[in-house]
This record gives structure tokens, C-alpha cells and sequence, in this order.
């Protein structure tokens, strides 16, 4: 049967082509008129040959088994994922941020009360930024790489915190990086370093390769590698220096990508983390009376940097929530008008759910806030969406029982602080826990 149409169509194919060798092309008007009416007819045919020579083939195709069609559709939609999560080309994005599960040994706790935040947000475009100083200079910029305002800076000279910094014992350092070429890289990463020191001039730098009274030091060299190392001065205290490189590919920075840089500074003892890794951790550091760390700075080399966040005090999880019955954290982070829990949240939840899990018939409210930042219905909204989260990355990567966990938000409806500073702000972006 599918012989015989097949002949049928060919058979039709050529009375086609005799009528159009038929055509009156007499004059000019009919070949024009005649000339379109040989284009549907060219048209027709080649669809029809197309027909014919499809089903041709299709007698003699071996019918592919079923089995190997279930391996191919697999194989498009795993490309249809991976392109999902990324670009075009398949390729992750360069803002496509890591899973949390990739943080499952990241055991930095940012400080309960923040004390210092920076995200240049008061600042205008191509201005330096108002709560720093430099020797050299550097300016407020926006980047297509990632949202935000940064600091851009590709020098030598060095930009600090223009107020000496007030830091206890305990307390820890946070911020964004994105290394970047400078006038003398080639286009190439030009490196950067980051000195947490103790200054002897407070109105302006401290010169020298060891600047200051002392202080701990962490670079990356224009291939990307990271190293630290400390300064002392005094006899005995000079003895106590210390220092190193983190070998591996692995730990390499790259030109043009987000880095995130935490410091945890427990009276001697200093762990540096960048993104998912400990690089760093040196017991004895800041040996007791030979430095007391009072300023941040940045140096040698260019990058952008934003989201500097200080805060103090280690956060006793169980007594504010068993105890006091509320707990309010900031180590739980968001970008900004997202509901999406950063990873580097995940020491900050990891916290809270082994205080959860160690008490089974408690229940718990969520609460989500934010800054006064956007439409207050926008914000409310934000908030609700950030608990939710909250709570399913608690139930999903760390076990608690959501039955348990309820959650809502207030918006910007609760402030803690005046929303007028940068730093403000970050006081009324939080997270309460409330116990039930």
C-alpha cells in the first residue's frame, strides 16, 4: 500500500512539471505574472519530491530499538540541564554560585552583633568611598560580573579604614573580592593583598613592607596562588612570626570571578576561609601582647572588593534559643532581592540545627526582615520567602523535622536600627528564630 502513493505522488510530481512547461510567456506582463506562478510550482514540486524521498528512506530505516531512544532522550536532557544552569554554551555562569552541600565542611560562624559593614551602596559611581582613605587612589564602580556596588582599586598604594576599628578579643572579618588586571599585568591578574594591622599612624598609612605596629597579612600572587604571614615587632614577639602558602589548583583565585573571604579571629588563634575551603589556620597568630589589630587594607595589586562585614561576639545558639527563646542571627545571607540561602550560610545553620535536633519536641517560628530598601509590599514579601528557605535548607541538608519549623515575615516593618547607613541596614537584614 505505502508503494503505491509513493508512486502516486512521483506520477503527480510530473504532471507538475508538464504544465509548467506549458507556460505562455508571450510578453512581458505574462512572463512576470508567470514567472511567480513557476516559483509555487517549483515550490509544490520540492515538497513533494521531499515527501517521496523521505518515504523512500523510510522503507529501508531500520527501526531503532527502544531501548536506544530512552539512552538518547537521557542524553538531551541532560543537556537541557546543563544548560539550564548555565550559559549558552553549557558553560556555568560567572555568577552561578556553588551548592550548599559543597560547604559540608565549612565550619566558619560569622560574630553575632555586626559592628562594621561596607557595601558602598552610600557612595556615588566614580567616587572614593567615604568611610576610607588611600596614598594612592581608587573608586566606587559598578561591574556586568556581578551586582553591587565595589571598590576598585590597581595600584601599589593602599587604601584603609579611615576610623581605627574598636575589636575585642574575638570577632571575624568578611568580604567579596574579584581580582582583576592592572596597569602592569598584561591583562593578566594582577594579584591583591589584604592587611588586618595594628596602625601607629592613625591619620594616615604606615609605610614599609611591615607596616605598622604588627599585624597578619593575606595575599595572592598574579598566578593565584594564596599565602599569609604575620609581622611582630619586639624581641620575643618578632620570634613568633609565622606564615605559608596553600598549594593546589584548586585554591587558585582567577581573573574576573567572586571570591568569598572570611577571618575568624579568636584571641591568638586566626582560620582564613575562601569560598567552601579553609585555607589557613594559625593557633598563634596574634601572640597575647605583641598585637592588637585596629585597621583593615588593601595593597599591591588590583581588585574589587565589597560586602566587608565585622561583627563581634560568638554566637551562643543554645542559651538564646532554649533559654532566652529567641535567637537572632545575621550568618545567614542572601543576595540581594533573592530568596536563595548562600552557602556560606552553612556554618551559621549547621549552628542551628544540631541545637534543633538535640531537642526534638520544640517548635520553632521563622521570621525573615529586611532593610527599608524597595516597596514595603516588596519587601514584606521577600521576607516571607527568605524563611521559607531558611526552612527548607534546615529540613533538605541538615534533618530537622519541618513539622516543627513555621515561618513568616516581617519586612521591613521591625527595625532594629536606623536605615541610614550601610551599616544600619545590615543590622535589619536578619533572621529570628523563635522558640514556640
Amino acid at each position: 500500500m505505502k508503494t503505491l502513493q509513493i508512486l502516486f505522488v512521483i506520477i503527480f510530481c510530473f504532471g507538475f512539471m508538464h504544465v509548467e512547461a506549458q507556460i505562455n510567456i508571450g510578453d512581458k506582463l505574462k512572463r512576470q505574472t508567470n514567472n511567480r506562478a513557476n516559483q509555487r510550482t517549483d515550490q509544490g514540486i520540492n515538497k513533494s519530491l521531499d515527501e517521496v524521498e523521505n518515504g523512500v528512506k523510510g522503507l529501508f530505516k531500520k527501526k531503532k530499538p527502544e531501548a536506544d531512544k530512552s539512552k538518547e532522550q537521557a542524553k538531551t536532557d541532560s543537556t537541557k540541564v546543563k544548560n539550564q544552569s548555565g550559559t549558552k554554551d553549557g558553560k556555568p555562569a560567572a555568577d552561578a554560585a556553588p551548592s550548599l552541600a559543597a560547604y559540608s565542611k565549612y565550619d566558619f560562624v560569622p560574630g553575632e552583633k555586626v559592628v562594621f559593614y561596607e557595601d558602598f551602596s552610600q557612595d556615588a559611581i566614580g567616587d572614593f568611598p567615604a568611610l576610607w582613605n588611600t596614598n594612592g587612589s581608587a573608586e566606587v564602580v559598578t561591574t556586568n560580573l556581578f551586582p553591587g556596588q565595589w571598590m576598585k582599586f590597581a595600584c601599589r598604594e593602599c587604601i584603609w579604614t579611615d576610623a581605627l576599628l574598636k575589636l575585642p578579643e574575638n570577632y571575624t572579618i568578611e568580604f567579596d573580592v574579584i581580582p582583576t588586571s592592572g596597569p602592569q599585568s598584561n591583562g593578566g591578574m594582577a594579584g591583591w593583598s589584604m592587611l588586618l594591622m595594628q596602625a601607629r599612624n592613625v591619620k594616615a598609612w604606615d609605610s614599609g613592607s611591615t607596616p605598622g605596629q604588627g599585624g597578619y597579612w593575606f595575599s595572592v600572587e598574579y598566578f593565584g596562588r594564596p599565602s599569609y604571614g604575620t609581622w611582630l615587632y619586639g624581641a620575643e614577639c618578632e620570634q613568633l612570626k609565622t606564615g605559608g602558602n596553600k598549594e593546589g589548583d584548586e585554591f587558585k583565585e582567577k581573573k574576573d570571578q567572586k571570591y568569598h573571604i572570611a577571618i575568624w579571629v579568636q584571641k591568638t588563634r586566626v582560620r582564613l576561609y575562601q569560598n567552601q575551603d579553609k585555607l589557613f589556620d594559625s593557633p598563634k597568630a596574634f601572640p597575647t601582647g605583641c598585637v592588637k589589630p585596629d585597621r583593615i587594607r588593601f595593597e599591591d595589586g588590583a581588585a574589587m572588593v565589597s560586602n566587608i562585614r565585622i561583627a563581634v561576639g560568638a554566637p551562643d545558639t543554645r542559651n538564646k534559643l532554649m533559654t532566652e527563646g529567641k535567637l537572632v542571627t545575621y550568618g545567614i545571607y542572601f543576595d540581594v532581592n533573592k530568596d536563595v540561602v548562600k552557602p556560606e550560610s552553612y556554618g551559621t545553620l549547621k549552628d542551628i540545627a544540631t541545637v534543633l535536633n538535640e531537642v526534638p519536641d520544640v517548635k520553632v517560628k521563622i521570621v525573615g526582615h529586611t532593610d527599608s530598601d524597595g516597596a514595603d509590599a516588596a519587601n514584606l514579601d521577600l521576607s516571607k520567602r527568605r524563611a521559607a528557605s531558611v526552612k527548607a535548607e534546615l529540613a533538605k541538608s541538615f534533618g530537622v523535622n519541618g513539622d516543627r519549623l513555621i515561618t513568616d515575615g516581617m519586612g521591613e516593618s521591625q527595625p532594629v536600627a536606623p536605615n541610614d547607613t550601610p551599616a544600619n541596614k545590615a543590622l535589619n537584614r536578619r533572621v529570628e528564630f523563635i522558640k514556640m
